[in-house]
């Protein structure tokens, strides 16, 4: 390590203007980042991690923010070392891309959709380095290979929108080290990828920044993503830093009292161990009763046989059905009143139209779906309606579930006013009864989603939900977007609603440690089958699948002495579930394992 800092933040204060006055964004924020260090920036949303590392590329300005006092001094490559925060627009454009390399978020608006996938990998060498288009062209199929796309010179020629998100996120990762950058600033890189593909995409990172040097600023909310990754962790809350130490100072011994909060939220793979039933978690600051294992009942509730599921792709000048997506294939389970049973894979595994295939949001090609003894598949459109009531699903963004024109109470009572169940006073005690079972204040009735944090819209999406008296609640990545700490509040929540009333439900995640903490029962897919199913801790601690085995050891632990080597993971690029017309795939075959633990034996393709 060099004693002198690559890029080092001192006092930085932003503002940005708004109606209602002045809101600070980041109040006093300084720290180094050194040659070939990776430093992770944790906290909540809104505690300013963002709002940082775009001050650091000078972009705070395009979204309304104003620097307002501090330095932010860089150390360029011919050796000067710079303010960015009084440095002009036409030096920023020589730093952007070529010194100092960022990985967004969301890799969809972060690539041009009219460009090709070569044009805008061969823009920064071009502009940056002076190379010729052939000598781009290289460069570019390069780096493709460095971070492990298949087949580099067809993907040159596509579309962003003809990837999956894990290869546009690793294109937007090839572009930031395009240049070879002195620092590279990665803002949730992978928050929205599965777990496979973040074990990759941090692997990869890692690897380069070992080869290269690069110093790595990483933002993130999740503690296992830091475990892996980090050497220093700075630690945010509401635009201050309240700790900074090395990653085995910040797990080990934490200082800070929201430090200790977030990292007693964090479920670790592994806690659940020895115990038979799901429990809430035990938080800081949370003075209930000693969380109890919750048992359900051994009645089959919600019984699924066979269920197909297959989407059209058209095409051709009569826009006739060329090929089908076998999205759901042969699916079948068991779950039990009060109990819940989790479906875990990848991005396209087919777990969602499950889940919509079952309440029949999705109609399925064939299959059997009985609730509480009720043939689902069977039922016309006035019969289905009634059926609802005992079935609803929690979505996974709950901002575009609720309508942005209602009263959040308006959209509790909806529901009921549907269906007519309580009328007048009693529907409007009923609403405040469920505000008071997800811990709303009752304050709120009158209020929007958009005066809400994510968190909360997800407990008013919970309490919409619950408004019928539901037997089986479908959540779709219900927690998936939230932080970390919203995440643990809402997961008790959802254990303490099932314990009381006696809930079941489908969990559908790609987060093993949440399912871990959650599940009687767990199903694992890939293309459109389980290829695992069983109780919890048999899945868990006895993985039989070649897949399932794989996705386990893909998990981040929240422990920096327990990191993942690369070597580790040995992933297979997942086969197209497209098939032409008349393709007809063999039925799905388990072995039994004893205790209701089964394996896919035939068509398992991996």
């Amino acid at each position: 390590m060099l004693d002198h800092a690559i890029a080092r933040i001192e006092n930085l204060r932003v503002t940005f203007e708004t109606k209602g006055g002045t809101v600070v964004g980041v109040e006093d924020m300084s720290f180094d980042i050194n040659p070939g260090e990776t430093v992770c920036v944790v906290g909540e949303s809104g505690s300013g991690k963002s709002v940082s590392s775009l001050s650091l590329m000078r972009l705070v300005e395009y979204g309304g923010g104003t620097i307002a006092g501090g330095c932010l001094l860089f150390d360029r490559k011919d050796g000067q070392e710079l303010d960015l925060a009084r440095a002009d627009q036409h030096q920023m454009r020589a730093i952007r891309g070529n010194e100092i390399g960022m990985v967004f978020q969301e890799p969809m608006t972060a690539l041009n959709p009219v460009f090709t996938v070569e044009r805008q990998l061969t823009e920064g060498l071009r502009l940056h380095k002076d190379m010729t288009k052939s000598e781009a062209v290289a460069e570019a199929l390069d780096l493709m290979r460095q971070v492990r796309i298949p087949e580099p010179e067809r993907r040159l020629k596509q579309y962003p929108h003809e990837l999956s998100g894990g290869m546009r996120q690793r294109v937007v990762v090839a572009m930031a080290l395009a240049c070879k950058p002195r620092l590279l600033i990665a803002d949730e890189p992978t928050t929205a990828l599965d777990v496979t593909i973040q074990a990759e995409i941090l692997a990869l990172m890692d690897r380069l920044k070992r080869e290269t040097g690069t110093a790595v600023m990483f933002i993130t909310h999740d503690m296992a993503v830091v475990a892996q990754m980090a050497d220093r962790v700075v630690v945010m809350f509401r635009g201050n830093k309240v700790e900074e130490g090395t990653v085995q100072e910040i797990f080990e011994t934490p200082q800070h009292d929201y430090t200790k909060a977030l990292l007693a939220a964090v479920p670790k793979l592994g806690e659940m161990r020895g115990k038979t039933y799901p429990e809430p978690m035990r938080l800081l600051g949370d003075d209930r009763a000693a969380a109890k294992p919750i048992r359900g009942r051994d009645e089959v509730l919600l019984k699924v046989r066979g269920l197909t599921t297959r989407f059209p792709v058209k095409g051709g000048f009569f826009r006739r059905t060329i090929a089908n997506v076998h999205a759901v294939e042969d699916l079948s389970f068991d779950l039990n009143r009060g109990q819940t049973l989790s479906l875990v894979g990848e991005s396209g595994c087919g777990k969602t139209t499950a889940g919509r295939s079952i309440l029949r949001l999705v109609e399925p090609l064939s299959g059997e779906i009985e609730i509480d003894g009720k043939d689902i598949v069977a039922l016309n459109a006035s019969d289905l309606r009634k059926a609802r009531l005992d079935m609803q699903m929690v979505f996974q963004d709950p901002f575009a579930s609720l309508n942005p024109q209602m009263t959040l109470a308006d959209q509790v009572a909806e529901p009921m006013r549907n269906y007519t169940t309580h009328t007048g006073r009693a529907r409007q005690e009923r609403v405040e009864m469920l505000f008071d079972r997800v811990e709303l204040p009752r304050s709120f009735l009158r209020r929007y989603p958009h005066e809400l944090s994510g968190g909360q819209r997800q407990r008013i999406a919970i309490a919409r939900a619950l408004a019928l008296n539901p037997k089986l609640i479908v959540a779709d990545e219900a927690v998936s977007a939230l932080d970390v700490s919203v995440q643990a509040q809402v997961l008790n929540l959802m254990m303490e609603l099932q314990a009381d009333l006696g809930l079941s439900y489908l969990f559908i995640s790609h987060d093993m440690a949440v399912v871990e903490r959650v599940s009687h029962h767990v199903g694992v897919m890939y293309l459109g089958r389980i290829v695992e199913i069983g109780p919890r801790a048999a899945v868990f601690e006895n993985p039989q699948h070649p897949y399932t085995q794989a996705l386990m050891k893909a998990v981040p632990i929240a422990d920096p002495r327990r990191r993942k080597s690369e070597h580790e993971l040995n992933f297979k690029p997942i086969p197209s579930p497209i098939h032409p017309v008349g393709h007809e795939p063999g039925p799905s075959i388990y072995a039994d394992l004893g205790g209701g633990h089964k394996v896919l034996t035939s068509e398992s393709g991996y």
